[in-house]
């Protein structure tokens, strides 16, 4: 093999294992699906603070948007239909805004019209513990607060194949 084969070879391997490790790559103390998430205070953004523990009890859906967020944004209707359609029968549902600017925030749940209670992300403490490397990730916690399954990407929460998806990792039966 010549030098400057071998030499792009080289980069190329490299360039392949940078881009595996990306796909790879986990957010600093994730909790994987069948773990349980860690206790942490939720800031308020269109209601109180409250503690996540508090949440027990029943199975809890936890969507991680931010108000820049295009996909985020096209999904949060979806997500209040899902919400409406429910009435909390099977599961509570909360968002979690991953916003530097609680103003940001707050300016968009106005805009949005938005009726669930969605919270503040503090130091990428509920990021980081939920895996939103990127964005919109909803997770889906059973009552005990073990993670039963994650969804990246905005998708229509109040359609059969969402439904699907819920009842599938509710009932244990994928």
């Amino acid at each position: 093999m010549h030098r400057r084969a071998r030499l792009w070879w080289g980069w190329g391997l490299l360039l392949l294992l940078l881009i595996a490790g990306r796909a790879q790559a986990k957010t600093p103390g994730e909790v994987e699906a069948g773990a349980t998430l860690r206790e942490v205070v939720m800031h308020g953004l269109n209601g109180p603070d409250r503690s996540l523990a508090q949440y027990r009890g029943k199975p809890l859906l936890i969507n991680v948007w931010a108000s820049w967020c295009g996909p985020c944004r096209m999904e949060m209707g979806s997500i209040e239909r899902l919400v409406w359609r429910d009435q909390g029968r099977r599961f509570t549902v909360i968002g979690i805004s991953t916003d530097d600017s609680e103003t940001a925030a707050k300016a968009y749940l106005r805009q949005s019209n938005a009726t669930l209670n969605h919270y503040q992300d503090s130091g990428l403490v509920l990021e980081n513990m939920l895996g939103a490397e990127r964005l919109p990730l909803t997770v889906l916690v059973d009552g005990r607060g073990r993670v039963l399954g994650k969804y990246y990407g905005a998708r229509d929460w109040d359609s059969a194949e969402a439904d699907a998806w819920l009842d599938s990792r509710l009932t244990g039966k994928k």
